[in-house]
């Protein structure tokens, strides 16, 4: 496995989860129809909230000296922790850095996860099912869930599992 590091992401940090951002938003238009903005930009008001809001930790990903990805998790005072957005640029793509980066964040933030993606996309339907089964022993669920004043799209996928606190030797 490449040498990875996984680290909450400060201001200095903005700008390149940004132009990740811009990366992942592409990636996701395959699956929910979204264009781009008249400005070359997508919609970042979860991006926004990640830097700003108290319940919300983005954590940046890189592989070397390279960004690799992002992990922008909300709830984190909630019973129930958001892994709300996560990306990994494609060339680190089925290194293992993906799992790696989960079961990091999970076990920073120990407690119930949820993590939704779409049904269409069939690379995230295996990476989930993978990572929830690597994470909880097999010991999670699968739900469908309407998107929110989207009828128009079909329903999110959810995977639900917990995490045990970090025990210190």
């Amino acid at each position: 496995m490449p040498d990875v590091s996984i680290r909450l992401a400060g201001i200095a940090d903005r700008p390149i989860v940004e132009r990740l951002w811009l990366m992942f938003r592409h990636d996701m238009s395959e699956f929910d129809g979204l264009l781009p903005n008249a400005d070359g930009t997508f919609r970042s008001d979860r991006l926004h909230m990640a830097f700003s809001e108290p319940d919300w930790a983005p954590y940046l990903v890189t592989s070397g000296d390279s960004p690799a990805g992002f992990a922008l998790v909300r709830s984190l005072s909630a019973p129930t922790r958001v892994l709300n957005s996560f990306f990994v640029v494609r060339g680190a793509r089925r290194t293992g850095i993906g799992l790696r980066v989960v079961q990091e964040i999970a076990a920073r933030h120990p407690g119930s996860w949820e993590i939704a993606f779409q049904d269409a996309n069939l690379s995230a339907v295996r990476f989930w099912r993978r990572v929830a089964t690597e994470i909880a022993d097999g010991a999670w669920t699968e739900e469908r869930r309407s998107i929110p004043g989207r009828p128009d799209l079909p329903p999110d996928v959810w995977i639900s599992f917990n995490t045990p606190a970090l025990t210190h030797d």
